[in-house]
């Protein structure tokens, strides 16, 4: 989804810059739940304040909540099919696809500079090869961006 709302709010409406974007896709990481819900409840309020704020949330949730019931009752009657194997066994690609997709459309304005990318690389060895909770590697990450750039 983040590619969808980065086209529509930064391409298309203008609503934020892509600096304003990135940041906050870092302060949705951080907040709990899902990242596109936390987009749409700062971005309706950017632009429309509270109102904006309920609007744009529900806009994100309630489709994404009526879809899941459907499949929910598809999948619970279809339950053990070769299909829906077969189905799920496709899925997991796009899934990957979608997740490189991200990944590829933040990293290049998320490095700007060798500060960001050490930072970048220590929170990748910390949270892969370390195995140090992510919550955790991001007050590390968010520590150091204060003490080298400034608070």
């Amino acid at each position: 989804m983040i590619p969808m709302i980065k086209t529509e709010v930064v391409q298309i409406n203008s609503w934020l810059t892509n600096s304003e974007f990135i940041d906050m896709i870092a302060v949705s990481q951080m907040t709990p739940g899902p990242i596109a819900i936390n987009l749409a409840t700062y971005i309706g309020f950017q632009v429309n304040g509270p109102l904006g704020a309920v609007v744009s949330t529900l806009a994100v949730i309630l489709p994404s909540f009526i879809i899941m019931t459907i499949i929910y009752l598809l999948v619970s009657k279809l339950k053990g099919s070769k299909y829906m194997d077969w189905f799920f066994t496709g899925l997991r690609p796009v899934i990957a696809g979608l997740i490189v997709s991200a990944i590829l459309m933040v990293l290049p304005s998320s490095i700007v500079d060798i500060k960001t990318f050490i930072i970048f690389a220590l929170s990748f060895v910390l949270v892969h090869f370390k195995k140090i909770h992510p919550i955790f590697v991001i007050i590390i990450a968010a520590g150091l961006g204060g003490i080298i750039y400034g608070w």
